[in-house]
């Protein structure tokens, strides 16, 4: 009996180790488009998280139209919500440093991420974001839900050219 109780808690403990590797954050198999640091407790390269394009899209997707400054017309954004993101790596801290393609740099409180429903856009009216456009990913605030969004404190926050993320 003793041996049989053994063997089940062996082939528990194979179940419950083999469940948290699948659910550990891959390494991208393409070129990395994102690294996120700082108080992150999952990691894929090293003391940071990369993600490629093919990663991004694998998150949850969600999608809003929106006036933007640097647009004549409301725009459709899509991609991850960034509070998914900030999950994905199991992100601990309060701020959100926020590192673009030309080292342009903003902090976000993490708490803007779930209060406002912020996306990390990876197209725009429904196509892929080149980098000369702004992409190709840029953080986006949800402009048109709600009149305090509308100033420069979250237009300075909604970065393009998104490259990494370091959280504090």
């Amino acid at each position: 009996m003793n041996s049989r109780r053994l063997f089940n808690a062996s082939l528990l403990l194979s179940a419950l180790t083999l469940s948290s590797a699948a659910s550990a954050l891959d390494a991208p198999k393409e070129r990395p488009i994102l690294q996120v640091t700082g108080k992150i407790a999952e990691k894929n390269a090293g003391e940071s998280a990369r993600f490629d394009m093919k990663m991004i899209e694998a998150l949850p997707q969600h999608s809003f139209t929106t006036s933007t400054p640097w647009f004549d017309k409301p725009v459709k954004f899509t991609g991850p919500l960034l509070s998914d993101v900030l999950a994905a790596v199991k992100a601990s801290g309060s701020t959100v440093s926020a590192v673009a393609i030309n080292d342009y740099k903003i902090s976000i409180p993490a708490t803007d991420a779930s209060k406002f429903k912020v996306i990390v856009a990876r197209q725009i009216d429904d196509k892929p974001i080149p980098v000369r456009e702004k992409g190709p990913l840029f953080v986006v605030y949800p402009f048109d839900s709600a009149a305090e969004l509308r100033t420069s404190t979250y237009y300075e926050r909604s970065i393009w050219q998104l490259k990494a993320l370091d959280i504090q």
